[in-house]
C-alpha cells in the first residue's frame, strides 16, 4: 500500500468539508432572503395570501425543475429514493413555505428569522436520527448554545413568551429539518439537483387543484397584486424553492448533514439586513450583538468532530 494514500484521503476530505461548508454559506445566503421576501409577498392589504404564496412558489418552482429535468433527461429516481423525497417534499417544499408565510403576516422579518436560527440544532439532531451521523459532545454543546441564544432572543423581544406566530415558525423549523437531513443525505448518492427537483416534481400533483382553487378565490387581489408583492413571490419561487437548493443539498453532500446544517447560524444575521433593506425594518444594536454571539458559536462548531455512518 502505498504510505501516502492515509494523507491523500484525509486531504480530499478535508477539501470536501470546506468545499461542502462554502457552497452551504451560498444556499444560506439566498436563503436568508426568504423570510424578508415572503413577509413582502403577504403583508398588507395588497399582498397575496399566505396560502397562495407558500403552495403557488412551490409549483412554480416545480415547473423549472421538470423543465430542468428534461434538459438534463434525469432517469427517474429509485424507489428506495421515495421515502426520503417524501421527506423533502413534505418539509421543504410545503411544510416550511406554509407555515413561515402564515407567521410573516404577524411578525416582524427580522424576528422571525431569528427564530429560524435553531434550524441547525434540529437539522443535526434529525441527521443523527436519519443520516447516521454522529455528531460530538463538544459538537452538540456549540449546536445546543447557539439554539439557547436565538430562543433567548426570541423571549427577550417578545416580552418574556412565546406568540403563536413564534410556535409556527417552529414548527416551521422541525418540518424543514426533517426535508434538509433526508434530502442531504439523499444527496450523497442521487445529486443535489435531482434531489429537490424530485421532490418538487412528487409535490406537484396535489399541489396544482389547491393552487388552481386558490387562483380563483383570490384573483381580484391576484390581479391587483403590486410590483413589490409579485417580486416577493419571484424571489421565493426562483432562488429560495429553486436554486438554493442545488447548492445547500450539494454542500450537504459533500460536507456532511450536521456540520454544514451549523452554516445556517450565520441567517439569521443576514436575514436582519435583508429586512432592513428589502422592508426597511430597524436595524436595532441588540439584534446584532444576538448574531455576532452566534456566527462566534458556529465558528468553534465547525472545529468539532462529527463522525459520517
Amino acid at each position: 500500500m502505498n504510505p501516502n494514500t492515509p494523507a491523500l484521503t484525509t486531504h480530499r476530505r478535508l477539501s470536501d468539508e470546506t468545499t461542502g461548508m462554502l457552497l452551504g454559506l451560498i444556499g444560506v445566503a439566498i436563503f436568508s432572503l426568504t423570510l424578508p421576501f415572503t413577509r413582502l409577498a403577504v403583508s398588507g392589504d395588497a399582498g397575496l395570501s399566505p396560502m397562495f404564496v407558500a403552495l403557488g412558489r412551490a409549483l412554480a418552482a416545480a415547473v423549472l425543475a421538470g423543465g430542468w429535468l428534461y434538459w438534463k433527461r434525469a432517469p427517474l429516481p429509485p424507489r428506495a429514493a421515495l421515502p426520503a423525497l417524501a421527506m423533502v417534499a413534505i418539509g421543504c417544499v410545503i411544510g416550511f413555505p406554509w407555515l413561515t408565510s402564515v407567521a410573516m403576516r404577524s411578525l416582524p422579518a427580522a424576528h422571525g428569522a431569528v427564530l429560524v436560527g435553531v434550524l441547525p440544532l434540529a437539522t443535526a439532531m434529525f441527521a443523527a436520527l436519519l443520516g447516521g451521523e454522529k455528531p460530538s459532545t463538544g459538537f452538540w454543546i456549540m449546536a445546543i448554545l447557539g439554539s439557547v441564544l436565538v430562543i433567548g432572543f426570541a423571549l427577550r423581544q417578545s416580552g418574556g413568551s412565546l406568540h403563536t406566530a413564534d410556535l409556527a415558525i417552529f414548527v416551521a423549523v422541525l418540518l424543514a429539518a426533517m426535508g434538509y437531513a433526508a434530502g442531504g443525505r439523499l444527496s450523497q448518492t442521487l445529486g443535489g439537483q435531482q434531489t429537490i427537483c424530485w421532490a418538487l416534481i412528487l409535490a406537484a400533483p396535489p399541489l396544482l387543484p389547491v393552487v388552481g382553487w386558490l387562483g380563483w378565490q383570490e384573483s381580484a387581489r391576484i390581479a391587483h397584486a403590486s410590483a413589490a408583492v409579485w417580486t416577493g413571490f419571484a424571489y421565493v419561487s426562483v432562488f429560495s424553492m429553486f436554486i438554493g437548493f442545488f447548492f445547500w443539498y450539494r454542500g450537504m453532500a459533500l460536507g456532511g448533514v450536521a456540520r454544514v446544517g451549523q452554516v445556517q447560524l450565520v441567517q439569521p444575521f443576514l436575514s436582519v439586513l435583508g429586512a432592513t433593506v428589502v422592508l426597511g425594518e430597524a436595524l436595532e444594536w441588540q439584534t446584532l450583538v444576538f448574531a455576532i454571539a452566534v456566527i462566534g458559536v458556529v465558528g468553534t462548531g465547525r472545529k468539532m468532530q462529527v463522525k459520517r455512518g
